[in-house]
């Protein structure tokens, strides 16, 4: 299944749940910080189960977010994408990619 798929079944699950139209776009918000924490702490931990998990839920609560903002997260990331795929930098250290001024 692609992930477009995947975002329209997520959708609909939040549809059942009346998630979707009772949640608010800043409510996914603080839940994906939530979720994020949860992430950080698998990471941490070197935890792959809980990795996977984590970074699901991230997701799951970023496409609830974008539909509660009449967004698909699809169309976000293709956007982002179009930003930064000419984009050139340099990778730390530390591993973080810096851009280069434009």
């Amino acid at each position: 299944m692609s992930f477009a798929e995947y975002e329209i079944k997520t959708i609909q699950w939040a549809e059942a749940r009346r998630i979707i139209p009772n949640s608010t776009p800043l409510a996914q918000a603080i839940k994906t910080l939530e979720e994020v924490t949860e992430l950080l702490s698998a990471l941490h931990r070197g935890d792959r189960e809980e990795m996977i998990d984590a970074y699901g839920d991230v997701l799951v609560t970023l496409i609830i977010g974008a539909d509660l903002a009449d967004l698909d997260l699809t169309g976000c990331l293709e956007a982002a994408y179009a930003q930064i795929k000419d984009r050139r930098g340099t990778l730390r250290a530390d591993g973080v990619f810096v851009k280069e001024a434009a």
